[in-house]
């Protein structure tokens, strides 16, 4: 064989790597919170034969009028949210594609279906329940009457949307409780959710304080919701009936306020704005939260609970605890739908 043949071989075997490269079929992950960012990241992991590219949540519908005014830096489009997720994405080294406007995608991934842009509404979508979900309150009631924008009941109406074909939940108790806020039952998949399948990891941690009363605040002020915060510190004050206190910020709050809020009704307590607050609560004695999903972190390691949700009715949502395998059985579900 001759140089000229061999290297017309060569050539050839180029040509049909990369035929098989652009064949190569992509999935679009759409973030939001840092939380459902990574998440969305470790499915990625389990899909290894497949391209994968990410970005921060986004609308390209009426949305886009308020968030170029500047006024939606305070939700998963804007602000801190989209900083901190495509920092994350760029640190990773991972495909990043803002809007999901560089290919044609054969999947999608999203961690929330409050908004289903319109490039994706012809795609098949999986859904992947992020942790807990708001109360179901009037807002949300009136949302579902009027068919108002699901948002506006925040994550209450979660996978309300039915864009999807399927939507990967926590627990068996998730799926009786989605089912009966009118998700369609066939599309639910109890696969474990990542990040809280495996809670027992959290344990062994390097936190330097121990049997203390931990307060996780929210971010409902800054989401347009009421927060009674005097009284929701006075009362945290009264539960721990004068051992320690750590208030660990929501990081998507104004620090300052909240900072000074705790020092004024709370004095002598501790405050964090960072941290992992995974160890925060494996380290604590009682754990006090308003709506959030540390409540299941801490009933699972066995710490006292104060919510705003019935304890009875998060034992029954507790997400299964699978040692750490909810990614694989996602991405498992993806590959059905792929192949």
């Amino acid at each position: 064989m001759n140089y000229f043949e061999q290297t017309d071989i060569d050539i050839r075997k180029q040509k049909k790597t990369t035929v098989l490269t652009k064949r190569k079929k992509k999935i679009l992950h759409i973030g939001g919170s840092l939380n459902q960012t990574t998440m969305l990241h470790r499915i990625s992991q389990f899909l290894p034969e497949y391209d994968h590219y990410f970005t921060a949540y986004y609308s390209n519908g009426i949305e886009l009028i308020p968030l170029k005014l500047g006024l939606l830096e305070t939700t998963c489009l804007s602000g801190a949210f989209r900083r901190l997720t495509e920092d994350y994405i760029r640190n990773k080294n991972l495909q990043m594609d803002y809007a999901g406007k560089k290919n044609d995608y054969n999947l999608v991934l999203t961690a929330s279906d409050l908004i289903v842009p319109k490039n994706i509404r012809k795609k098949k979508i999986i859904l992947v329940q992020e942790g807990m979900t708001d109360p179901q309150t009037l807002i949300y009631h009136l949302v579902k009457f009027f068919h108002l924008k699901r948002y506006l009941a925040s994550t209450a109406t979660t996978g309300q949307s039915d864009a999807y074909v399927a939507f990967c939940v926590a627990s068996e108790g998730y799926k009786d409780f989605f089912i009966r806020s009118g998700c369609k039952a066939e599309k639910i998949k109890v696969t474990g959710i990542p990040n809280y399948d495996n809670c027992k990891q959290f344990i062994n941690n390097d936190f330097p304080y121990k049997d203390y009363v931990l307060v996780c605040t929210s971010d409902a002020r800054e989401t347009w919701k009421i927060d009674r915060r005097k009284k929701f510190i006075l009362d945290s004050v009264k539960i721990a009936n004068g051992r320690q206190m750590i208030f660990k910020i929501h990081p998507n709050e104004k620090f300052k306020r909240a900072i000074r809020e705790v020092n004024k009704y709370a004095p002598g307590a501790l405050v964090f704005t960072e941290g992992d607050t995974n160890h925060m609560v494996a380290n604590c004695s009682t754990l006090i939260v308003k709506y959030s999903t540390m409540a299941y972190v801490g009933l699972i390691l066995g710490k006292e609970v104060y919510s705003r949700f019935e304890i009875d009715e998060l034992r029954k949502l507790l997400p299964i605890q699978n040692e750490g395998v909810s990614a694989k059985n996602i991405a498992d579900v993806c590959r059905t739908y792929l192949e």
